[in-house]
């Protein structure tokens, strides 16, 4: 419990600029490491989940010679590398880990230039993915390895939608959130191909809240919405999820970035959009959740389709990725269709997902291990369809 209550402290403060993080240049890995080193190594939850139907891990092979890991900073800044890290060396004293992990921004190109074996990200770019077609002639292949945390500011959380307290909506379909969010669309994207089948016409925009079932004085009420700047990851995952990937968003979206205050402190793109919520009863917006959320704006629950049961936003609903904007970070490895894949890459796929893997997730205590069956459906990706 003080782990946490220290954590919880720490959280306000996580944007915010340090003594040490002052001195490095605004915006770089290093300042980034520096004002997050803190909340690094501290745990966000404690509860432990059954992983007792994840496989051990048992080598098949036993190669030699340097794996390079490039991507997702967090890694690299909490414990969870290290102990991967030592971990797998005990069961592959051949293989040498070199890390490179300032940010998941250089992932994927650490890939398409050669300079990477595994790239840690979460869904790359559309120009993530087309560098890496152009240069290698074919598409990232992308193995799940973790959910994003629960609510540890900073760390890949996942999105909410949030509503105003007054507001008496309380749960929405995936279709409904494109109604809200999106607009009339000829197509989308499934990685770097546009799909004309995922068009949608104008009947499917949602624009009151009466068309969302409520009535009374609610009926005629313009939805108000509020969400993250385009250029964000999160807008594009969002996108992603809920808007079959296409640029076609509601034209009256109010979109935020992260800005300096004049006494020096962020005013974070989350914090802009819970803030005009909280003030606008007409107003839903989708959010990141974190340690501390507000509680005088109101989380509503969320299902895949009109037939599928609501589920609300829970560790456990997260975890076991029922609920449906869960979020993950992923291996991703340069792999041409129809060859075998670097034996060195699989072993290490195979134990971050075993059992020894994800339990170093679970005490790392930031992102949440997988379930078995999502273990079961990553390894069916690997050539051969992997078994530990």
């Amino acid at each position: 419990m003080r782990l946490l209550l220290l954590a919880a402290l720490l959280a306000q403060y996580q944007s915010q600029p340090t003594a040490e993080s002052k001195k490095l240049a605004p915006g770089s890995a290093a300042e980034r490491k520096a004002r997050m080193s803190a909340r690094a190594n501290a745990a966000a939850y404690t509860k432990k989940f059954d992983l007792s139907g994840l496989p051990h891990y048992v080598p098949e092979e036993k190669p030699t010679g340097k794996l390079r890991i490039y991507g997702n900073n967090y890694v690299g800044d909490a414990p969870l590398g290290g102990w991967w890290k030592e971990a797998f060396a005990k069961f592959q004293p051949g293989i040498e880990i070199e890390y490179f992990l300032p940010s998941a921004a250089i992932a994927v190109p650490g890939l398409y230039f050669g300079l990477a074996d595994i790239a840690i990200n979460h869904e790359p770019s559309f120009y993530d993915s087309l560098g890496h077609l152009r240069l290698k002639g074919y598409e990232p292949t992308g193995i799940s390895v973790f959910t994003g945390s629960y609510d540890y500011v900073g760390w890949q959380n996942n999105i909410v939608i949030i509503v105003n307290k007054d507001n008496p909506l309380a749960k929405m379909t995936m279709q409904q959130l494109d109604g809200v969010f999106g607009s009339v669309r000829d197509g989308g994207w499934v990685g770097t191909t546009w799909h004309p089948e995922l068009t949608r016409g104008p009947e499917q925009d949602i624009r009151t809240w009466g068309q969302l079932g409520l009535g009374g004085e609610w009926a005629n009420r313009r939805i108000n919405l509020h969400g993250y700047s385009l250029r964000y990851a999160t807008a594009i995952e969002f996108s992603n999820k809920v808007l079959q990937s296409s640029d076609k968003w509601n034209g009256d979206l109010h979109a935020y970035a992260n800005y300096k205050r004049p006494n020096g402190t962020t005013y974070l793109e989350g914090d802009q959009v819970v803030d005009h919520v909280r003030n606008d009863p007409a107003a839903i917006g989708y959010v990141r959740y974190h340690e501390g959320f507000p509680k005088d704006v109101k989380v509503i629950a969320l299902a895949k389709t009109s037939a599928s049961p609501y589920v609300d936003y829970t560790i456990d609903t997260l975890q076991d990725r029922s609920y449906p904007l869960w979020g993950d970070q992923s291996f991703w490895v340069s792999l041409k269709p129809g060859t075998k894949m670097d034996p060195k890459v699989r072993e290490f796929i195979r134990f971050v997902l075993s059992r020894e893997g994800q339990e170093l997730v679970q005490r790392d205590g930031k992102y949440l291990p997988l379930t078995a069956e999502a273990v079961r459906a990553e390894l069916k990706k690997l050539p051969d369809g992997a078994q530990l």
